[in-house]
Parts: C-alpha cells; structure tokens; sequence
C-alpha cells in the first residue's frame, strides 16, 4: 500500500518533468526566435573591422561597432616592417559639424557614413558621402576638425538595367575609332561599314549580312588599324516566362510582366568570327569545324601582332572549352587550350592572363582533378608547365605581377589539419616553385592588400571563433593586431556559437564538414528534433566558414526548439573534380548518402539529436532538394519546407541546369523530376513561390503542385503576392516554423496574434 502511494505521489511530478523535458514550440520560443536578430546581428559585435580599404600603398582605413554607435579607424604605415599608426575619428566633434552645416539633428550614436576614405598623402583628411554631398573634412583625429569642402551629389539618370537572362544582341552600338584615330568601323543596315572620322568616304566591308544573320556592332581594331573584327550573328527564337502581378502599388489591375528566359534545349544563336582587311577590302570568314557546337563564343580579341585573334568557344553541354586562334590573312583556326570531360567543364572557374606579348598564358583548370593553375605556350598551344599541384585547390587568382614572376591567389585544403574550405592567401613564382603563404593562422581568411601587395589587413575567424583582423607585409609575414572582435554584448544576451562538425561521407573516408546550431536555452536533457538547411550544387560550397553572430538560416530556427544543421555533401565545390561530379545527370542525389551519414554520426556522438525526426528547408535549388529528400529519402526525411524551387530542371535557366544536367535534354531530366516523381510523396510538404519569381519560373513550382494534386497527395501550397525568389519573407518564415514546430514537435503552434 504504502510503496503504492509513493509510486501514485511520484506520478505528477515525473508527467511534470516530462512536459517541461518536452516544452518547445512555445509562445516564448517563437518571441525568442523573432528577437534573435535584434539580439545577435552584426551591429553587436564590437570591435569586428568591415569596409577595409587602402588607400595607396601606406594608408588603410575600416569601420567598426562600438557601444557608442560607428567608428572609423585609419592606419597609416610610416616605415615598412614598423607598427602602423592607428588614428580614430572623432565621432562627437564630426556630429556636431554636420549638424551645424546641415542644421539637423545628427546624433553620434546614429552616424554612419557612406564611401568613407583617408587621403593617401594626408591621413588625417577625410571624405565621405551623408546627407545627399561629398564631405571633406580636415584634422579629422581631433576635436578641431574642420570642413574642408562640401560638394552636392549629382544623380546619374536612372537606367533600367538588363536582366542577367537576357542576352544582349549586339546591335545598336556606335562608331568605333581606329587606333590611329583616321577612320571609324560601324554596322549600317546589318552590315560592316567604315569611313574616314568626318563620315566620308564610306565604304561596306560586308555585304551578306540580313536580319536573320546580321554583323554585331561589338567592332574591334587590330592594334595597327589595317583590319577590324567582329561577329556575324545567327539569332534564334527566345522564349519568355511571364508573371502575373495580382497586387500592383500603382494601380487596382494585375499586371503582366514578360521575362526573356531560355530553357535547356532551347536553341541558340550561332556566332562566326569574322575579320575584315579595310584597305583591300578582303573579309576572312573561317571554317566553324572547331566551333560548330556552340554554346557561346567569346571574344575575339587581337593579338599584339595585329594578324590573328583570339576568341573563346564553350561548347553546348560544357564538355569541350577551347580557346581559339585566327588568323585574319589565312582564314586557318588552330587550338590553343582545350580542356575537355566525360562529364562537364565547369567554365565559370576559369582565369586567363596573357604574358609575353601573347606567347604565354596563365590557364586554371580542373584537368588533374583539383583546380591548378598552369602556364600555356601559346605559340606552340601546350602546357609549358604546371604552376600549382597538390591535393587542394586554387579559389582565385589575385594579381599576377609580371615583373617580379609572381602570382597572389587564395586556396583551400593546403593545410591537412585543419577544414579545407578554409581560404588562405598564398604567393608563387611563376615557374611554380616558392610558394609561400601569407596568412598562416587557422581559419577562414578575408585579406585586402594595399596597390604594390607589400602589405596586407587580414581578418580571419571560424564559424566558432571571433574574428581577429591583422596587418602584416608579404615579406615575412609579421603580424600587427589591429582588431579582436568583442562578443560579450551578444555572449550576454546568450549566444552560442555553432559547432563545426565532421564525419565521413558515402565512401567511409571523405570527410563532410557542416554546423551543428543549438538554441540558446540548450537543454542536453532535453530531445530536439534536427532540421537541415539545404542548398547544393556545383556553383560552390555553401556551409559559413567564417564568424557569423546571426546566421540567417538557423540562428532563429534553433530557438524554437530545434538543432538546425547545414553541411556541405559531396556535388558540391572545392573539394576536387570527382567530389563535385557526383551531381552529373543527378542533382536529385544532392549529397543525400552523405548528410545523412553526417547526421546520424552527429546524433550518435549527441543523443538529444533526435535523427527519427528531421526535417529540410531550402529555396531555389535547395527548394528542389528539399522536395527531392522527401519524395526519394522518406525513411530519413519526415518534413519538407520547399521554396521557389526548379522543380523540374527542364523548366529552369538553361546555363544552370544544362551544365550540370547535359545537353541533350535525355531522361536523366525526368528521373531527377520532382513532378514526374510527385506520386512518391508521404511526408508533410509545404510549397511556397513568389509569384514575381525572375530567377525559378514559378510555374515549376504549380506544375509540382498539379502533379501532387493528381496523384492525390496531401500538402500546403504558399504564394506569396509580389514576391520575387524568396525563401519566403515574413509570412513564410512564419509558416515555416508553424510547419517544422507541428510536423516534427507535433505541437500545435500558438495562434499568431498571440505573438504580437
């Protein structure tokens, strides 16, 4: 009886425990979560450097967040190898300048100044851009700072900028001048014309071109005015993606908007590179044998010797890129680089630097399965030899300075010990030996280097530690602290950084490197459901690598009551070629086999990560993926939150989708289809689009829509009026974590006036 009653006392008090181990979702989660960024953003963190600029070769400047509100800080380096000199602006003396001048009310705590600069040969001046002029300001380190000059800001006229799908047709430019400054080349009804400057003694340089197949107006001069070169144009049919604006601000009626957008398989245009000698009159069109494939042509560009060109050939699919030579007397095309794959090119990492009057040429490439950079004879169209080698990988090239022979570029995964996303700033000769690197500490590095690169501020950190800001010279690498960032405002406020974590992947040896974020109340006692941020793809890596107080995809999430986790998975960049072409003909792999390796080797080593509820959120290509977990990975994935997603890569931009997809469009298209395989849904889905989406046709997302509607699939479909590609704005962020906190807590989320 009495072991009874002990049992019957001890019930409530275990059910209590139980409820408050179980208490997330709450209306205090959700206040939490919307403070987070008042309470962790960037203006928080003190003493952090943002803005480095140099100004010359001894002067830099940057601003920080102090309590009092923005600071500027110049450093002026007096002697090489010496501290620099490290002056403030007075910030109370310059707000009671510009009050006078302006007479409003300029209160210090909320100063902030636009395109600030020191002078070079003056530090102590300053200029700035506030209150519509261009300031100038000197003595500006002490209280007797004094105005200098006061300039008002003239508005350039407003033009309406091109949309990055569309493609410029090249008409419509105007008369390009010789280089001797006697004549002038332009195209009259869709052909090459020249005539003397005062327009006399006109002359047609071509005669064949049409509407259907016209010259480009980009002209180009051979360097001794004897030839000019250009492009002759077939066009193709454009498509267009059109959106229907529901709530416009200026009138009561929709309006419908049209959107130049080409899709894979979309014809394209065909160009031919042309040459044409104005004295004789006699016009070089060569054979397209080495160029019939076209995805684009680039170029052409004369060459220092004024008799041949060279022009840049990407062939359709992305598996051969060339770099061409013509010649404008013979009319022959030789090859001087190629890199082709059984798989894809990828051509937005490339760099070129031409040497030696156009005999040599610094060349990046993928060709030994990690970017390296090489040095191309271009008379003989080989590789002279290899500048960097090893496993890691060149981000970008710097500056080559030619009359030293050497090279500045950044790479990652030199350093075996530490993540290899990490960016470090390195220097070599030209011949590929010394290399040296400039910014040693570990971490993720951000350097600005003054005109002569003899000197640079360096601010580096990890997704963990606080970024410390550097100076150093490139000679012996000496560091001076200029900066150690200060948390203790947000560390107050109960911050926590995230955890770098990482685990092997699909083949039990590469490792996968992401963050763990937990809430700010982290309870180890308690059990928290996982939710993954997801985007993927070729295009880069995308997991932060540097210090972020507020990270935008999982500070606030977490504070529901959730760990929000975000890894970089194999399909991804830098990691070498192979790494990244797990995604050929495949983006519905997106890494899967591997994050969720990571994920469960995370809640192994983490109990309270509960792996048997997780759920994913992504927009655009992450929109896809999101989709993509639930419909092929049902086991693992419990709930998606999918936005403006190319849910069908068919229906998406073409120089995304056929670089990684192939062309032809084949069936790798339809088995990678989030529609065609709409009938595999039994998770919880949340579809949203804005209806003004420019960059995923929104109509992907209500052909998915369609496909679940007659599959007989259950699931919440968003549009948000206006919106353009968006992971969902407030309203859907709202929904979102209404979403993950029913689906994965299964907790009815608190009714949203409750929150106000």
């Amino acid at each position: 009886m009495k072991k009874r009653m002990i049992q019957c006392l001890m019930f409530p008090a275990l059910l209590a425990m139980a409820t408050n181990l179980m208490a997330q979702g709450t209306v205090e989660d959700y206040r939490r979560a919307y403070s987070a960024y008042g309470k962790f953003n960037a203006s928080q963190v003190y003493d952090d450097p943002s803005n480095i600029q140099w100004n010359g070769t001894r002067v830099f400047h940057y601003s920080t967040q102090t309590p009092e509100g923005t600071a500027y800080h110049v450093g002026l380096v007096e002697t090489e190898g010496q501290p620099a000199k490290m002056q403030h602006v007075d910030m109370d003396a310059l707000a009671a300048l510009l009050a006078r001048e302006t007479q409003k009310d300029v209160k210090r705590a909320n100063l902030r100044l636009s395109r600030f600069s020191a002078d070079k040969d003056t530090p102590s001046a300053i200029s700035f851009e506030f209150d519509g002029f261009r300031w100038r300001v000197k003595d500006a380190f002490g209280s007797g700072l004094a105005l200098d000059s006061k300039e008002e800001l003239k508005k350039a006229p407003w033009r309406k900028q091109r949309h990055w799908m569309e493609v410029d047709d090249e008409k419509g430019a105007g008369p390009v001048v010789s280089p001797d400054g006697k004549r002038q080349a332009y195209i009259k009804n869709d052909n090459v014309y020249v005539s003397d400057r005062d327009g006399r003694n006109e002359r047609a340089l071509s005669n064949d071109g049409t509407a259907g197949n016209y010259y480009s107006s980009w002209i180009r001069w051979s360097p001794d005015s004897r030839y000019v070169s250009t492009n002759k144009i077939r066009p193709a049919q454009k498509r267009y993606v059109y959106y229907v604006e529901s709530s416009p601000k200026t009138q009561l009626q929709p309006i419908l908007h049209k959107q130049e957008y080409a899709k894979p398989g979309d014809e394209l245009r065909f160009k031919v590179p042309c040459a044409f000698n104005v004295e004789t009159g006699k016009a070089t069109i060569p054979s397209t044998e080495l160029f019939d494939h076209q995805y684009d042509i680039s170029g052409p560009e004369w060459n220092p010797d004024s008799r041949t060109l060279t022009f840049e050939y990407n062939e359709r699919g992305h598996k051969v890129y060339r770099v061409l030579e013509l010649d404008a007397e013979t009319g022959n095309v030789r090859t001087l680089v190629e890199e082709s794959s059984p798989t894809f090119v990828n051509y937005q990492r490339t760099f070129r630097h031409k040497l030696n009057e156009g005999k040599e040429m610094i060349w990046m490439s993928e060709r030994d399965n990690w970017n390296h950079l090489y040095m191309i004879d271009m008379v003989k169209g080989k590789v002279k030899h290899q500048i960097t080698k090893g496993e890691w990988v060149v981000r970008n090239v710097l500056r080559v300075d030619e009359e030293n022979q050497t090279i500045y570029f950044t790479a990652s995964g030199v350093n075996k010990d530490e993540d290899p996303y990490h960016v470090h700033y390195y220097k070599i000769g030209m011949d590929g030996k010394d290399m040296v690197c400039l910014t040693p500490e570990e971490g993720n590095h951000s350097a600005v280097f003054n005109e002569d690169y003899t000197m640079l501020v360096d601010k580096y950190s990890t997704a963990e530690r606080a970024p410390v800001t550097v100076l150093r010279n490139t000679n012996d690498g000496q560091p001076q602290t200029l900066a150690q960032a200060d948390l203790s405002k947000i560390k107050a406020a109960g911050w926590m950084a995230p955890e770098i974590f990482a685990a092997p992947g699909r083949d039990g040896k590469t490792m996968m490197w992401g963050i763990i974020q937990r809430p700010t109340n982290f309870d180890p006692q308690k059990k928290y459901p996982v939710i993954e941020y997801i985007y993927s793809g070729p295009g880069d890596a995308y997991t932060p690598k540097s210090f972020l107080s507020y990270n935008g995809y999982t500070t606030a999430l977490a504070e529901l009551g959730f760990i929000v986790v975000q890894l970089d998975a194999m399909g991804t960049s830098y990691r070498g070629k192979k790494f990244e072409e797990t995604c050929y003909k495949n983006l519905k792999d997106a890494g899967f086999p591997d994050r969720k390796l990571w994920i469960k080797a995370a809640a192994e080593k983490y109990p309270y990560m509960d792996s048997t509820r997780v759920g994913i959120y992504g927009c655009s290509a992450g929109g896809q993926e999101a989709m993509a977990a639930v419909l092929f990975h049902p086991e693992f994935y419990k709930a998606a939150y999918s936005s403006c997603g190319c849910h069908d890569n068919r229906m998406d931009k073409i120089w995304w989708n056929e670089q990684w997809m192939g062309y032809p469009v084949d069936s790798s298209y339809i088995e990678c289809s989030n529609v065609e395989n709409a009938w595999r849904l039994t998770r919880p889905l949340m579809l949203v689009v804005g209806e003004m989406d420019d960059n995923v046709d929104p109509a992907s997302t209500m052909q998915v829509a369609n496909a679940l509607i007659k599959a007989g699939k259950d699931f919440e479909l968003i549009v948000i009026p206006g919106a353009a590609h968006t992971v969902g704005e407030s309203f859907g962020e709202h929904k979102r974590y209404d979403f993950f906190v029913e689906e994965l807590m299964g907790v009815r989320p608190p009714k949203w006036d409750e929150l106000k």
